[in-house]
């Protein structure tokens, strides 16, 4: 069985011979293919031969563009430098107020270097996997891409202050989020990400108030294209889990703050899943083979055997390539 079967299969409730395995691999899987990440970021060839060695050595059943926030930010004119081994950093040029946001123009994402770089390692993906791999793409939820336009203490002070403003600006955001994520379908993506981490750090209040409609709006577009969609919100989002689900979207990530998933697996749809939720430092990096195998079995029963094999978020750089095999195998036992 493919990872590409058995994700599909495992989503729409049907037996597989183990749960799917996608740890979200990013500085992690170019330190180990010994690719530098500022080429991992802006190299489509470097970035798909680091994940493909990485899916093939370890055995996941997933690969997926993910490296930095900053794709779509660049295309609204953020500075972003790209160091020669170390995460992207902002260099500022963000919008200076709430009102400034709402001229943001609608740009075209083949025009535009990173997400016309994302569209191409989707092609590539595509043309190396096959249908071997559940291949997904990647976008920026709408509270995520207005943090990154205007700065995370701006965008704080424009929730509470700039409502009209902001929600303008969010509708102009999810206008080109929904024609990125039309290219990267064509471009042969699976599955779509969104990814909303800020959501978390704003109350249930303000998440139901500027995320959760334009959320469901994104997840309908994906499935009316014929793809899946995944909602990854990182932090303690117990308070919006209920929404995150209502979204609509396929796979749902939970990160390790989250208590238990159990009192949430009831809310699941039928062709709906978890994914999560091992903490990725004390347990996939510096746990033992034990510690590791018990969290994943104790997920996965209380989600009611529907969860994803992964960490809460992204598998450090520092997690030894023995943790990784133990991760993988803790799934054959369940």
């Amino acid at each position: 069985m493919t990872g590409y079967e058995r994700t599909l299969r495992f989503l729409n409730g049907e037996p597989t011979d183990h749960p799917p395995f996608h740890p979200i691999i990013m500085r992690w899987a170019a330190k180990y293919a010994g690719v530098k990440y500022g080429r991992f970021c802006t190299d489509a060839v470097a970035k798909c031969y680091a994940m493909l060695k990485c899916a093939r050595d370890f055995d996941l059943d997933w690969v997926t563009v993910m490296s930095d926030p900053w794709a779509e930010a660049s295309a609204y004119g953020i500075k972003v430098e790209y160091p020669e081994d170390d995460l992207p950093v902002d260099k500022g040029g963000h919008f200076p107020d709430a009102e400034s946001v709402t001229h943001a123009r609608k740009f075209n994402a083949l025009e535009e270097r990173r997400c016309a770089g994302r569209i191409a390692e989707l092609q590539e993906f595509r043309l190396q996997a096959g249908n071997e791999l559940f291949i997904v793409g990647w976008v920026e939820g709408p509270v995520a891409e207005y943090v990154d336009l205007r700065g995370a203490a701006g965008a704080s002070l424009d929730f509470l202050l700039e409502a009209d403003n902001v929600s303008l600006a969010m509708d102009i955001i999810v206008e080109n989020t929904l024609d990125f994520i039309s290219h990267q379908v064509n471009a042969g993506a699976d599955c779509i990400g969104i990814g909303d981490a800020f959501a978390s750090q704003i109350g249930p209040d303000l998440y139901y108030q500027y995320a959760f409609e334009r959320e469901k709006a994104i997840v309908s577009h994906i499935h009316a294209l014929g793809a899946k969609a995944k909602l990854h919100i990182c932090g303690n989002t117990e308070a919006i889990i209920p929404g995150m689900i209502k979204t609509g979207a396929d796979i749902i990530d939970i990160d390790h703050l989250v208590q238990s998933l159990e009192e949430f697996a009831a809310l699941l749809g039928p062709n709906q899943v978890f994914s999560g939720k091992c903490d990725p430092v004390s347990i996939v990096q510096s746990g033992s083979e034990e510690s590791i195998r018990n969290a994943v079995a104790s997920d996965y029963r209380a989600s009611k055997g529907r969860c994803i094999i992964s960490a809460g978020c992204e598998i450090t750089p520092e997690t030894p390539a023995e943790n990784m095999i133990y991760f993988r195998n803790s799934r054959l036992l369940l």
